[in-house]
């Protein structure tokens, strides 16, 4: 399936409308910092592969209170001059004054837009966001909107915030979100296309009106995205539930990629604007879920 080509300085919400314009979804692919140099390297290798399927866009997480922040540059600068590039920015242990300087050096990277997320605080320091001068995502579009021009993105979750008391309440959040300038948003893990369509109806009710990506994690490794749906709230089917109990490591492998790839072609089938593929900075998983659903060649 063609792609447009990509152009510095592309907005997302733009990236989106013209892929809309002529029928076809997008694919974009989340990544995170490398630890060290082996992780550094599974990086490169996992980038070059994914952007040779000619990705619309790609984002890269951000670490809790920038722990990860120089780590983050440095695959900003390799990422962005190559395809429209979200860099994540995240409140937790935040003050205006770094905030606002992080946001000058996605700029002068020539990073494409900001993710703005609330996030959580690291285990190891658990009081993070209350000690931040930011404590909201709301604040960190407030802050965005006052030092740059760089398009916002925020987060979505298709079964509730996990500390929040209703879905109804996470639309009127997103709508503030969308009044303070957000242009899109991306959600959060989950497991059922029915999620995600309740998400949207409920969103739209309130007056919604951006794109909402859903973001889909390959369940490539079975053990690891049940604990990382268990961390976020994500609801497991109770039929992937047993057909993984039991299974061997082979098996499971089998069971969760049929069932992400089968996922992936009812959000399409349901219209979702494309799809974005947590990588853990693997390529294997997403490009057989992008093939099979017939979005890269």
């Amino acid at each position: 399936m063609l792609k447009s080509s990509y152009s510095s300085g592309d907005a997302i919400s733009k990236i989106l409308a013209d892929a809309r314009s002529v029928g076809r979804p997008t694919l974009s692919f989340e990544f995170y910092p490398f630890r060290d140099e082996t992780s550094a390297a599974q990086l490169w290798q996992t980038l070059d592969l994914l952007l040779a399927a000619k990705a619309d866009f790609v984002s890269l997480t951000y670490g809790a209170g920038g722990s990860s922040q120089e780590k983050s540059f440095a695959v900003l600068e390799r990422m962005a001059p190559q395809v429209a590039t979200i860099g994540h920015l995240t409140a937790v242990g935040s003050s205006k004054v770094g905030t606002a300087s992080t946001i000058r050096r996605f700029e002068d990277l020539g990073v494409a837009s900001i993710l703005a997320l609330r996030g959580d605080s690291p285990k190891d320091d658990p009081t993070a966001l209350e000690r931040g001068e930011l404590t909201t995502a709301l604040e960190l579009l407030d802050v965005a909107a006052k030092e740059s021009k760089l398009e916002t993105g925020v987060a979505a979750f298709p079964e509730k915030h996990p500390e929040s008391a209703s879905l109804a309440h996470d639309a009127n959040l997103l709508r503030l979100k969308e009044l303070a300038g957000a242009k899109y948003a991306i959600t959060q893990l989950f497991f059922s296309v029915e999620a995600y369509l309740n998400l949207v109806e409920t969103v739209r009710q309130q007056g919604v009106t951006i794109e909402i990506i859903p973001g889909l994690m390959p369940i490539a490794n079975a053990k690891q995205v049940l604990r990382m749906a268990e961390m976020s709230g994500a609801i497991v089917p109770q039929k992937l539930l047993e057909a993984l109990h039991g299974a061997t490591e082979s098996e499971a492998r089998t069971i969760g990629m049929q069932f992400s790839i089968d996922l992936a072609s009812k959000l399409l089938a349901a219209k979702a604007p494309g799809l974005h593929l947590f990588t853990l900075n693997r390529h294997e998983s997403a490009m057989k879920i992008a093939k099979e659903i017939g979005i890269v060649g």
